[in-house]
């Protein structure tokens, strides 16, 4: 692929798929594979919503690009999600549960015993919430145990430079989930205590009415702390986990065996446990928003 260097299939093996408007003047990039600089003005002037060519389109695109590997594999894990979910729902039966079913119903048992033990509200959002965020996050952390270079060669015969494949490895993902779980911390909190008592846990805790302006500033680093340690904690994990892939792919192949299946073992327990972490982390997170202090 495009990488003849350990520190160019580094950057090539971590760079998103990206989709968006790039300035028609002033390119900065390499050519891409096949591509005529002679019509570069003309292909300029006509189209400045483009996929990248290089790394370097992606910083003069902006904030608006969008990582469409990320986007792909993730609404397709989701949609996978639903469809196995919905099928043994289908066809369930009081009788002989088959292995689908038994699946299924081990993993909402798994989620269930751990909304009653941490929440104790009543909503009826809290456990599909809770099951999707799982099994979700599992199945795109899962996408980590394919060998590196598998999918990413496939697309590059089909003449797509770029494909990262785990979602959880791109910030944007992780942060997106983690917002998601923000805004319905703030709406439960409004909604159980009303704008006034959402407001006054911000200001009137943990100092009384003299240190309002303190009381705000820890109490809001609390809130917003939220979310970002929720992205940030799940990204990390990953991105990590994928870049020692990344450097064992970089060896001998003998060492390659040698390391990556031991690696691959640890890294299952990774996979299921920040799925469970981000779980459990939005559980604690709402029955909060859910108390009167």
């Amino acid at each position: 692929m495009a990488a003849e260097t350990a520190g160019g299939y580094i950057v090539h093996h971590l760079t998103n798929l990206t989709f968006g408007k790039h300035p028609v003047e002033g390119w900065t990039f390499a050519y891409p594979r096949g591509f005529d600089p002679e019509n570069v003005a003309a292909h300029a002037a006509n189209s400045d919503l483009q996929y990248q060519y290089t790394r370097d389109m992606i910083a003069e695109m902006g904030f608006w690009a969008i990582h469409v590997d990320t986007m792909l594999w993730s609404i397709g894990l989701g949609a996978l999600f639903c469809f196995f979910f919905a099928k043994a729902a289908k066809y369930a039966t009081s009788g002989v549960p088959g292995g689908l079913q038994n699946f299924v119903e081990l993993i909402c048992e798994f989620v269930d015993t751990n909304i009653k033990d941490t929440y104790s509200g009543k909503s009826t959002l809290i456990g599909p919430l809770s099951l999707t965020i799982f099994v979700w996050v599992f199945l795109m952390n899962l996408m980590d145990l394919v060998p590196v270079d598998l999918v990413p060669n496939l697309f590059y015969m089909a003449g797509v430079e770029y494909m990262k494949i785990v979602p959880t490895t791109d910030v944007n993902a992780t942060l997106g989930m983690a917002i998601g779980v923000f805004l319905l911390i703030i709406f439960y909190s409004i909604k159980m205590k009303g704008f006034g008592g959402f407001v006054g846990e911000l200001t009137l805790q943990p100092f009384g009415k003299w240190m309002i302006p303190f009381n705000l500033l820890l109490e809001g680093v609390g809130l917003i702390a939220k979310p970002i340690s929720l992205a940030l904690r799940l990204f990390g994990n990953l991105y990590a986990g994928e870049l020692i892939f990344i450097l064992i792919a970089l060896m001998p192949f003998w060492i390659q065996f040698t390391l990556s299946v031991p690696w691959a073992i640890f890294h299952i327990l990774v996979i299921v446990l920040q799925a469970f972490i981000f779980m459990m982390l939005t559980i604690v997170y709402l029955a909060m928003a859910h108390e009167h202090h």
